[in-house]
């Protein structure tokens, strides 16, 4: 029967892991009709058949999936599985800028509300979550966008040339020589609650809507949800058995389905089709999950009036309910890492941060600075040797007291010296502190029973950090190519130099350097630290704090008690500078990929490396 046929086709395609006795349980048929059948699928092309280790399996072919839609008729409410694979990280997004706004005579994304502009509160919070490759369709004063992002690497800008006379699908449509993976849909005029775009990144359909409760704007999309999946949208509020909320203009499309709506597309007549109804169209056949956050504030600018409201009204109950929001997700944190209960939290304050989030607090009297790690970051940190090091460095009394360190997130809690003094590039060269700083280092790297288990190797890292940036489809420098091929022929020339392997920080900017009231000086956050040549550190202090020759002399003179330095011992500190600007200039390119501003800090150390090498 035709029915059996659809059961067992659909059966396959919602469950590619499966065989023949497992399908014939699911779908209630002897194992002698299932067999039969899944020769006729085989025969008609309907399936291929695979083997692996796990035995035999199936798949549903596109000549399988088009009898299915073609039959969909017989079973109206069944709902084809898009997707094998499930949920996927998000790391691009399309923002819909093109339509006009003669309110303002720019475009939406570029009103200010308070410092920021619209457009770039919307992609700090797409940062925030991980998405960093961006497509802005401009049309509407495009050349406002192109100023304003002409020096931007992450973003790119596609112009629609006829907005005014089309729709939203349209250019969503020019988006496609860009997007090559799932993506958000944006539209520019919003302002939304940062948690919309966590819950729709961290939802596990591939393809879902956002919607909310509705708003009584009078220009509502309306959503109504059947059997757990999208069935219909309009504005048309006439349409509907009942409204389940209303669609904000915020989407999470797969790769899979926007071709699906491009190729729907490709038919069009009507050149003002707007790409939400493209979308329920491909979706009568498909499950479109979504994503539904009750009472979320949020608005679109696209009047004078509602401009006027964001700015006086809305905005400043988006900016108290993230506040709260935050405070509330850090007590969370807290209690569950120090099992203690939100009553005995009395503290918690923003403490800066540039790759980490830092938050200064206070439980049960005892202050403590919390970090979240930020995202991404565990690309390139090994949380677990950071949490092994780190650990050994406070027993030592190298570091503060860390109470709290979580592998999976990257969560440390470390003890708050009180009335502490971060140094300065400047602070730091006062001898009385290099005297401690240098005895610090000298310390750590004559440490026999501080056993990291690591190696901080320099050439290996550069090898991870340049797969990451070809990942991210960021762009090396120019004659990257040719300096690479000098800088790594220096491991060579280290091994001549007897470079030794000691336990070190690597990381010797000023502000992992905090003294106490007493006057004692602790190293701190561990990161980058493992087993490296001893010069490295010297390297990292000299090069980070701007030293001068004659600071470096001095920084000399400490380390080593007032013993002569020898020419092998400085080559080694030349090489090392030149392999730190080398490394952390790629470590920008990798970051300004991500979506952060470094100005010219990449390229002056890169060019400042290319100086050094002439110097060997």
């Amino acid at each position: 029967m035709l029915e059996d046929r659809l059961e067992v086709l659909k059966t396959l395609n919602d469950n590619f892991n499966i065989n023949q006795r497992e399908l014939a349980k699911r779908t209630n048929m002897s194992l002698g009709k299932i067999n039969s059948v899944l020769k006729e699928f085989t025969e008609e092309g309907f399936i291929n058949r695979i083997e692996n280790n796990r035995g035999i399996l199936y798949k549903v072919t596109e000549k399988g999936m088009k009898f299915l839609e073609e039959n969909l008729e017989s079973a109206k409410n069944t709902r084809l599985k898009l997707h094998e694979e499930e949920k996927k990280s998000i790391k691009q997004a399309v923002i819909l800028a093109a339509g006009r706004a003669d309110d303002f005579g720019k475009p939406v994304g570029m009103l200010e509300i308070q410092d920021f502009k619209l457009i770039d509160r919307t992609l700090n919070i797409l940062k925030e979550n991980g998405v960093t490759k961006i497509v802005i369709v401009t049309g509407y004063k495009s050349e406002e966008y192109e100023e304003y992002f002409k020096n931007s690497k992450n973003v790119k800008l596609v112009k629609s040339d006829i907005y005014k006379w089309t729709g939203t699908m349209h250019s969503l449509s020019l988006a496609k020589e860009y997007v090559d993976d799932d993506f958000l849909l944006i539209e520019n005029d919003l302002i939304f609650e940062r948690r919309a775009i966590k819950e729709l990144v961290e939802s596990p359909e591939r393809d879902c809507i956002l919607f909310t409760n509705e708003s009584g704007s009078g220009d509502e999309a309306f959503v109504e949800i059947r059997d757990n999946h999208l069935f219909k949208m309009s504005k048309d509020i006439h349409q509907f058995n009942r409204i389940d909320g209303e669609m904000i203009g915020i989407t999470k499309i797969s790769y899979k389905l926007y071709q699906m709506m491009l190729e729907e597309f490709k038919g069009n007549v009507n050149p003002y089709l707007n790409y939400e109804y493209v979308l329920l169209d491909v979706a009568r056949n498909y499950n479109i999950g979504f994503v539904k956050i009750d009472d979320l504030a949020w608005g679109d600018a696209d009047t004078l009036k509602e401009y006027e409201k964001i700015k006086n009204h809305l905005y400043p109950t988006i900016r108290r309910r993230e506040l709260s929001y935050e405070i509330n997700s850090i007590k969370k944190i807290v209690c569950e890492a120090l099992k203690v209960n939100e009553n005995d939290i009395t503290e918690v304050t923003s403490a800066g941060g540039m790759t980490n989030k830092n938050y200064r607090i206070c439980v049960k009297g005892t202050r403590y600075i919390l970090r979240v790690a930020g995202t991404g970051t565990d690309r390139m940190i090994n949380r677990n040797t950071e949490m092994f090091n780190s650990a050994i460095a406070s027993e030592k009394g190298f570091n503060v007291e860390v109470p709290y360190f979580n592998l999976e997130t990257g969560v440390k809690i470390s003890k708050f010296i009180e009335n502490a003094e971060t140094l300065t590039h400047r602070s730091i060269k006062k001898e009385e502190n290099l005297k401690q700083v240098t005895k610090i280092l000298r310390d750590l790297h004559e440490c026999k029973d501080f056993h990291m288990d690591n190696e901080f190797n320099m050439f290996r890292e550069l090898e991870k950090y340049e797969e990451i940036l070809k990942k991210d489809n960021g762009d090396f420098f120019e004659d990257y190519d040719e300096v690479r091929s000098k800088v790594m022929a220096l491991e060579d020339e280290l091994k001549r130099c007897n470079a030794v392997s000691v336990p070190s920080h690597n990381d010797l900017v000023s502000e992992n350097f905090v003294k106490d009231t007493e006057g004692r000086i602790y190293l701190i956050d561990w990161e980058y630290s493992g087993t490296n040549d001893d010069m490295w550190d010297l390297a990292a202090l000299s090069l980070e704090n701007e030293f001068t020759e004659d600071d470096i002399e001095l920084m000399f003179r400490l380390y080593f008690d007032g013993e002569k330095v020898d020419e092998n011992t400085r080559r080694r500190l030349l090489i090392h500078q030149i392999c730190q600007d080398f490394l952390w200039a790629v470590w920008t390119l990798i970051k300004e990929a991500e979506g952060d501003d470094f100005g010219t800090y990449g390229i002056d150390r890169y060019n400042r490396a290319k100086e050094y090498l002439k110097r060997l």
